[in-house]
Parts: C-alpha cells; sequence; structure tokens
C-alpha cells in the first residue's frame, strides 16, 4: 500500500504514521550507531537503506508494518513501534525501536500498546510475540510492561533470541493490566497525574 493510506493512530502525546523518506536520517543514524547492536547492527549505509526500504515495502506486503513515532505537538520522531514479520518468520512480531536519546519518557510503551490495540480490534490477531535478545534488558523490561511473558516453547528466529508472548485480547479487555499500562502512559504525560488512592506519604 502507498505510505498515504497507511493508517493513522494518535495517542495523548504522540502521532504514529507511516515512515516516509524525510524519517530515513534518524533511522540510519540508529541502526548504524551501537544502539542497533540488539537488531542486527550496527549496520553500514547500505544495509541501513535497504532495511528502511523493507520497513516501507512490508505495508505493502503484509498490510501492516511499522508506524514512526511523532511528537503530537512539535513532530519531532521518536522511533518506531508496529508489526513486522518478513518471510519464514514463526510468528508476526510486536516490535518498537527508540532513537538514541528519546528513551526513558514512555514513548515505546505508548506507542507499542497502540499499536497492540488496533492490530487487535482492528486487524483481528488473536495474539503476538516478540523476539528478544536475551541481553536486552530494556526490551525484555518493556516486554514484561506490556504483560508479555517469556515462551520457552514457542520457536525462535535463529535460536539466539527469546520468545515473549503478549496476552490475548480477550486476556488483556478491562483487566487490571491493561489499567496499569494505561495509568503508567498518563505518569509520563504528567509527571504531577496522582491516581486516586495513590499514597501521598
Amino acid at each position: 500500500m502507498p505510505t498515504s493510506a497507511i493508517p493513522v493512530i494518535e495517542t495523548n502525546r504522540l502521532v504514529l504514521r507511516g515512515p516516509e523518506p524525510d524519517d530515513y536520517p534518524d533511522f540510519k543514524a540508529t541502526f548504524t550507531s551501537y544502539r542497533a547492536r540488539f537488531m542486527g547492527g550496527p549496520l553500514n549505509a547500505y544495509e541501513a537503506w535497504m532495511l528502511y526500504a523493507a520497513e516501507i515495502g512490508h505495508w505493502t506486503i503484509r498490510g501492516y508494518g511499522m508506524w514512526m513515532i511523532h511528537d503530537k505537538i512539535t513532530d519531532e520522531t521518536y522511533g518506531m513501534a508496529g508489526g513486522w514479520k518478513p518471510a519464514q518468520w514463526p510468528e508476526a512480531e510486536l516490535a518498537w525501536v527508540i532513537w538514541p536519546g528519546s528513551a526513558g519518557h514512555g514513548f515505546a510503551l505508548e506507542a507499542t500498546h497502540a499499536a497492540r490495540a488496533y492490530f487487535y480490534k482492528t486487524l483481528g490477531w488473536q495474539g503476538a510475540v516478540s523476539y528478544i535478545d536475551p541481553k536486552n534488558l530494556d526490551s525484555i523490561r518493556l516486554a514484561e510492561r506490556l504483560g508479555a511473558r517469556k515462551d520457552p516453547d514457542a520457536p525462535t528466529i535463529d535460536g539466539n533470541d527469546t520468545v515473549w508472548r503478549h496476552p490475548s485480547p480477550t486476556e488483556l479487555d478491562g483487566s487490571q493490566l491493561a489499567h496499569g499500562i494505561d495509568m503508567e502512559i498518563a505518569h509520563y504525560a504528567d509527571p504531577l497525574f496522582k491516581p486516586k488512592g495513590y499514597a501521598i506519604d
């Protein structure tokens, strides 16, 4: 599908929209850096360009893909989140990457939570996995915050990754977990946010 046809998702702070040519410099800077060490990198310039072309083409081939994460006010890009399933991968993946300097603000949580909701409610996914390098502690922590649990029986991509299985739509709908994710996102959006019953001492 053309990038203009990629659905747009809005959250409290973010706009998720399809990757555009203008987004490439941030993508290249990340995937040619040490930050890409858990994603098959660092890549050289040609490899980064090919991967970015694949990000765009994935939408046409699969009908879903990775969104660019934009700030709703400034339009700054913070990273990517969405779905990813190259040929011969065992299952569709819920994936994310945050640019250097944008971590620690809850952007990946907010964007990935919204992407998962879209896949579940609009595309009818009955679940998802995330393939994570066992040394990538930040991504493992995010998967846990999203309610994913390590699935030691699931097939991996190449034997060097671990599989984190996300709760199904039924398990997530109206759950304490979903409420907790919403509260954490609200805290990032407003650090002074105090949910009802929050301890004040």
